[in-house]
């Protein structure tokens, strides 16, 4: 005779994250109870994963661990949004240089073909206008470096952060 299996009703879950970030995700959540739904497959995508989780509908501690889900997520939201911070920055003060380049450009442009052609200003204006097409890369980088060495330390506290709250609903399973 075969053995019976006693019934459990889950809950289901779909978490969009990072692919490059997966593993932490699928860790973390386990904290909280909630495990990989086998019967469902996860989708990847080039720069986010949906990972179908499941866990027991019945489970003990389950508020604690919905308030210590939801601050976790929470945390990773911030860390997502400091990750980006490390560039967007950057790549604003990167094009404002780039436009104004484009502009002293086009006024040296128009100085060129005006009749009779103004050479001394086309000069004048075409030198800034290349310097403002070849800064903005090392304006970039000099950038992103420096809010990197910034934002750095903040995301290392929210991650010690999300270790606190996956230990802590560790310890309530």
């Amino acid at each position: 005779m075969s053995e019976q299996k006693d019934f459990v009703g889950y809950e289901y879950k779909e978490i969009t994250a990072p692919t490059n970030k997966i593993s932490l995700y699928m860790d973390c959540y386990e904290s909280f109870g909630w495990q990989a739904d086998a019967n469902m497959p996860t989708v990847s995508g080039l720069h986010h994963t949906t990972l179908r989780m499941k866990r027991d509908r019945k489970i003990v501690n389950k508020m604690e661990l919905t308030r210590l889900q939801r601050h976790f997520e929470s945390c990773a939201k911030e860390i997502e949004a400091l990750e980006k911070a490390k560039t967007s920055v950057a790549s604003i003060w990167a094009l404002i240089v780039g436009i104004i380049g484009t502009a002293f450009m086009a006024g040296s442009t128009f100085a060129v073909t005006h009749e009779p052609p103004m050479i001394l200003l086309c000069i004048l204006l075409a030198v800034p206008g290349f310097i403002g097409w070849a800064l903005p890369y090392f304006l970039y980088r000099r950038i992103a470096v420096r809010q990197t060495k910034k934002i750095q330390p903040m995301i290392e506290a929210k991650q010690n952060e999300i270790y606190d709250i996956c230990e802590k609903g560790h310890s309530l399973l």
